[in-house]
C-alpha cells in the first residue's frame, strides 16, 4: 500500500520537473525570431563551401599568359608612360653617388654646419656604433660577440681615404658590411661622414687645424709648442 503511494508520488514529481523543460523547448520552436535564427544559420552553412571554393580558385593570369581581354592579346601590361620603376632611377652627381667621374670624390656636397654634425653623430650612434664603436675604433658590441672586427677609422688608410669612399661603402656595402642605403638616406650618409671626420680629427688634430681665434685662446693657456707636440 505504501509502496503504491510512493510510486505515484515519484511519477508526479517527474512530470512536474519535465513540464518546464518541455515548455521552454516548445517556446523556442514556436518563437518567430528563433526560427529565423535557425534558418539563417542553416543558409550560412550551405554558403560557406561555395565561398571557400571561390577564394581557392581565384581568376588570375600566369606571367606572360595570353588574354583576350586586351586588344594586343597580352595579360602583361606595358609600363605607364612617364613612370620609373623603383630602383631604376638613374643616380648621377656627387651628392647621390659620392663620385666625380668614375673615381671617389672628396669634400662634401653641402656646407657642414653644427646641425649637420649633430645629425651625423645621432645617426652614427644608431647605425654605426654596434660594429664600429662610439669612438670609431672598431670595438663595437657586435664584434665583441665574436663577429669580424671592422677596421678602425683612425688608421692612416681611412684617415687619408676620400669622403666618397665612405659614401660608397654605406651605399653599396663592403666586405662583411651590408648596404645601408635603405636605412640611411643620402643626406644622412654625408652627415655621418662629417662626424667620422670629426672622430678622426679628435685623435690626430693639431693646433694648426683650429680657427685663428681658438688657436690664440689655447696658446694663451698652454705653450703652442706643447700643443704641436714639441717642448716649450
Amino acid at each position: 500500500m505504501f509502496r503504491g503511494k510512493e510510486s505515484r508520488r515519484q511519477k508526479d514529481e517527474g512530470r512536474r520537473m519535465k513540464m518546464p523543460a518541455q515548455r521552454r523547448q516548445d517556446a523556442f520552436i514556436h518563437h518567430p525570431s528563433s526560427f529565423i535564427l535557425l534558418l539563417s544559420a542553416f543558409c550560412l552553412l550551405l554558403l560557406l563551401p561555395s565561398c571557400r571554393q571561390k577564394m581557392s580558385n581565384q581568376p588570375k593570369y600566369d606571367p606572360l599568359e595570353p588574354s583576350d581581354f586586351f586588344a594586343d592579346g597580352m595579360s602583361a601590361r606595358p609600363r605607364v608612360p612617364g613612370t620609373v620603376a623603383r630602383g631604376e632611377l638613374p643616380l648621377e652627381g656627387f651628392l647621390v653617388t659620392g663620385k666625380i667621374g668614375n673615381a671617389d670624390g672628396d669634400g662634401f656636397p653641402f656646407p657642414v654646419t653644427a646641425a649637420v654634425m649633430d645629425r651625423g653623430q645621432e645617426r652614427f650612434n644608431i647605425y654605426c656604433t654596434p660594429c664600429h664603436g662610439r669612438a670609431g675604433d672598431g670595438n663595437g658590441m657586435i664584434p665583441s660577440r665574436g663577429l669580424r672586427h671592422p677596421p678602425s677609422f683612425h688608421t692612416d688608410t681611412l684617415r687619408n681615404a676620400k669622403t666618397g669612399h665612405f659614401f660608397d661603402v654605406m651605399t653599396n656595402g663592403f666586405g662583411a658590411m651590408p648596404s645601408y642605403a635603405v636605412q640611411v638616406p643620402v643626406n644622412d650618409r654625408w652627415a655621418i661622414i662629417a662626424y667620422i671626420r670629426a672622430l678622426q680629427l679628435s685623435r690626430n688634430g693639431t693646433i694648426d687645424d683650429l680657427p685663428p681665434a681658438q688657436r690664440a685662446q689655447l696658446s694663451g693657456r698652454t705653450g703652442e709648442s706643447d700643443l704641436r707636440g714639441g717642448k716649450p
